[in-house]
């Protein structure tokens, strides 16, 4: 099954956000007040609507208590980000994730019960979405316009085979630079080097190739 977000507020941060969960085959609703950036967003997203988020009722009608995660990247107006996430938490959305402009936003919004809290001063859109699509991924960083470097868990997928054996490098055009287990951290490991439930695995290479493995191995 796909997984399914919301995102409320279209700017550029909520715009990336959009853009990248449907580029990994997310199913998304995208919420903005304003007609003109919703209607950028028609064509792009599974649903988009206008609508005022601060409106319980609003949310209720929309069926956002049936989405797993819902991303508020409401700009400027801290107050309607604050309201909105406490609308959120009310009807019971189950995983709630807020943009921040400062620290004191930050702190309301965590006493109010936001499960992650970002800045995008500091966060980039696509890094979070990476972390958000699946449980495993870590941490993403792009190192040019083509091509990222990430860390990844190790899965049921990937645990109790040996890197030769999983062929990553042949099948997705990735490699494994290095395994992290425990309190080591194994540089270029061996070709007959069995990966371990929990081991991190650092991967380059292609954002496509990263993508095309993400999808088959990581969810």
């Amino acid at each position: 099954m796909k997984k399914e977000f919301v995102v409320i507020g279209l700017g550029r941060f909520g715009g990336s956000i959009v853009r990248e969960l449907i580029e990994q085959d997310a199913d998304v609703m995208a919420i903005d007040k304003d007609t003109e950036r919703v209607d950028e967003f028609a064509s792009i997203a599974t649903q988009a609507v206008v609508a005022d988020t601060t409106d319980e009722a609003v949310l209720k009608s929309l069926g956002i208590r049936n989405f797993e995660h819902v991303i508020v990247a409401i700009g400027e107006n801290i107050q309607a980000s604050i309201l909105t996430t406490l609308m959120l938490k009310e009807i019971g959305v189950k995983k709630i994730s807020v943009k921040a402009q400062n620290d004191y936003h930050e702190k309301v919004l965590r006493k109010i019960g936001a499960d992650q809290v970002v800045h995008p001063e500091r966060d980039m859109g696509i890094r979070i979405a990476h972390n958000m699509l699946s449980n495993n991924v870590l941490d993403y960083l792009e190192l040019s316009d083509e091509h990222s470097i990430m860390e990844i868990r190790a899965n049921e997928k990937l645990a109790g085979f040996t890197l030769i054996g999983l062929d990553i490098r042949a099948k997705y055009g990735i490699n494994i630079v290095a395994i992290k287990r425990e309190e080591d951290i194994i540089v270029s490991p061996q070709a007959d080097m069995m990966i371990e439930m929990g081991d991190v695995l650092i991967i380059i290479g292609s954002d496509a190739d990263i993508n095309r493995f993400e999808k088959k191995v990581m969810n």
